[in-house]
């Protein structure tokens, strides 16, 4: 088989996956395509909406389909940094008693951390050399974390009481961060019907392997991306940290996730190119979170995302 067949095969398994995760998750077709996006780009999630939206269902779906490892953590206050990562305990043996490391919710290919603004800074730094080097240090011993392996957090933009807002240094490490909306009224009568029937979930079949997700890694990463639009992520980057309405840029790491998930867009959709419409597409969901809005375009009503489009323009 060419290399070339290679290719057509796994990006008509993606299109299975996508296929399979609609059967169960109704509408939501553009956060689902930017998730999968952040899963071969190899970057972090962060989703925001309002409760019940299916966030979660969502989350575990694509688990399934893609025969990824499944956790979730449920943030609270007083979650503690070792009941994310785990920590040493005290063992019965046959030659005695021994520290073994028990791995905590974090040791797995899917990590959701649901509601993390609820946990407190220190339990959300535990998270941070999970999310950039995808490994846990505890108790001076180094773990490396499963791979593939993705951190996709929820919070709730409305609900702010008891809450920690994220530092900039932790959500600059998500690649994307997602907004997941109501859906239309055919929408909403389907789900009522799919799931008050009394019937059992939809079930789903595994379309991905996690061998194949990390080999879909290996060529988004080496997908060439033409000089100009390469240079196009770069300036409108940059721009963030230039224009009146910004108050603080996004960083060099931004013009990497723009340029990788472009890529990551550009294999989704079964191109070997990236197009100017991949860095358009992808503009708002790597920037929104990386930039903050000037007092007097928030004052204004203007959105981070009412500031990106007027970039790309």
């Amino acid at each position: 088989m060419s290399p070339e067949q290679d290719i057509d095969e796994l990006q008509q398994k993606i299109a299975n996956a996508r296929e399979q995760i609609s059967t169960r998750i109704v509408g939501q077709e553009e956060v689902l395509e930017q998730l999968l996006i952040c899963i071969l780009a190899d970057g972090n999630a962060l989703l925001e909406s309002n409760p019940g939206l299916g966030k979660t269902t969502m989350v575990r779906t694509v688990a399934e389909v893609t025969d990824l490892q499944f956790s979730r953590i449920q943030n609270t206050p007083d979650l503690m940094p070792s009941d994310i990562t785990g920590t040493e305990i005290i063992r019965e043996t046959d030659s005695g008693r021994e520290f073994v490391f028990e791995k905590g919710p974090v040791f797995a290919n899917v990590v959701l951390a649901d509601e993390i603004n609820r946990a407190t800074p220190k339990t959300q730094a535990a998270l941070l050399e999970a999310m950039q080097e995808k490994q846990v240090t505890a108790a001076g011993e180094t773990y490396e974390l499963p791979r593939p392996f993705f951190i996709l957090a929820t919070q709730n933009p409305i609900d702010q009481s008891g809450t920690y807002a994220l530092p900039e240094a932790q959500t600059d490490r998500f690649m994307l961060k997602l907004l997941v909306d109501y859906p239309d009224y055919e929408e909403e009568r389907t789900i009522v019907d799919m799931y008050t029937a009394g019937k059992k979930q939809v079930p789903v079949k595994r379309s991905l392997t996690r061998s194949e997700i990390q080999e879909i890694q290996q060529l988004v990463r080496e997908m060439p991306i033409a000089d100009d639009l390469r240079d196009r992520a770069v300036q409108l980057v940059r721009r963030t940290r230039e224009a009146d309405d910004i108050e603080f840029g996004a960083s060099p790491r931004a013009s990497m996730a723009l340029v990788q998930t472009a890529k990551a867009r550009a294999f989704l959709q079964g191109r070997s190119h990236v197009t100017g419409a991949d860095i358009e597409a992808l503009a708002a969901p790597v920037l929104r979170h990386r930039i903050i809005v000037d007092f007097r375009a928030e004052r204004a009503g203007r959105t981070a995302d009412d500031l990106i489009a007027a970039l790309l323009e």
